[in-house]
This record gives structure tokens, sequence and C-alpha cells, in this order.
């Protein structure tokens, strides 16, 4: 099943808006979760009972040290959220190169995957409709091998040298 063919009578620029909800909402989460955790260490940092006992006892300092760092991290997922926010939905015409905002489609003789080229955070894997779509940053490996190509073309995906066709560009 391709993700963006015609569903329910919808065409495919929504079901992008639904995809780009769908990173939205799990970065969202994950904000959620970082901001509990700095919470919690916070807490444990300030606690009367981790105050330090002698010059060796570093309790209340590693838990203030892990504190900021999930706050750091929730920093980053928030602005993530706002780069997906900003960069709308893109529809890309038959033979255009892909480029940031697209969902590229590769076939393998193994395999079909999807990814979507975003402005942050590669590596977050989405659900959609049926199908994992991995999402990519034009600067990762595969992103850089992607951008600029057009449906139809092969390219050897990095790493593990497969041969792979970009079956469409959406």
């Amino acid at each position: 099943m391709l993700i963006f063919a015609e569903h329910a009578g919808w065409s495919g620029i929504l079901n992008k808006t639904l995809l780009l909800q769908q990173i939205i909402a799990t970065l969202t989460s994950e904000v959620e979760g970082y901001a509990k955790s700095a919470r919690a260490a916070h807490s444990e940092s300030t606690d009367e009972q981790s105050k330090a006992e002698n010059k060796y006892d570093t309790r209340g300092l590693e838990a203030s040290y892990i504190a900021r760092g999930q706050s750091r991290q929730a920093l980053e997922v928030i602005e993530a959220i706002q780069h997906f926010g900003a960069m709308g939905v893109r529809d890309f015409a038959p033979g255009a190169a892909a480029d940031l905002g697209a969902l590229v489609e590769l076939k393998s003789d193994s395999e079909q995957v999807f990814y979507f080229i975003g402005p942050r955070s590669g590596g977050m894997e989405i659900l959609h409709e049926g199908d994992t779509v991995l999402v990519i940053t034009p600067q990762s490996p595969l992103g850089r091998h992607l951008v600029g190509k057009k449906a139809g073309e092969r390219l050897q995906m990095p790493g593990n040298g497969e041969s792979c066709q970009i079956a469409a560009i959406r």
C-alpha cells in the first residue's frame, strides 16, 4: 500500500499533513518525558537528603547535571517542533527532485521503505497508515544521497551498499 495513494477521497497532501501532525505529536510526547525527568532530577538535586555528607558525596551535584541535560534535550525537541510546524506541507510534482519536506519511497529487491526528509529529529520512526516512515535530515548520509535525486533514479545505500531505486517522491 502506498502511503499517499488516494484514500477515502482524501488527497495525498492531506495525508502528508497527517504525517506532519504525527511527527509533531511524537516530538511533543518526547518533550513531556524530558520535562518530567528534568523536574524529577531537579527535585532530587535540591532535596535535603541529597545534601552532601562529605566532600566525596556528589549525589546532589550529579542530579543537577542530569536535570540540566534533560532540560537541554527538551529545548532541542521544542526547536524541532517549531521547525516542523513552520515548514508546512509541500507537494512534489512528478519529476521533482527530493528536498526538504519530501516523502521518498525506495524499493530494493528485498523491501520497500519510506523516508521523510525533515529539518530535525532524524532517526525518528513514525507508523503512518500501516507503514513505517523514517525521518531523515538533509545532513544525514542518506539525506545527502537523496536530496536532488528524482523518481526512477538508482542509488547505493550508505552503509550497506545495497542498490535501490527511488520509486516515488511526494
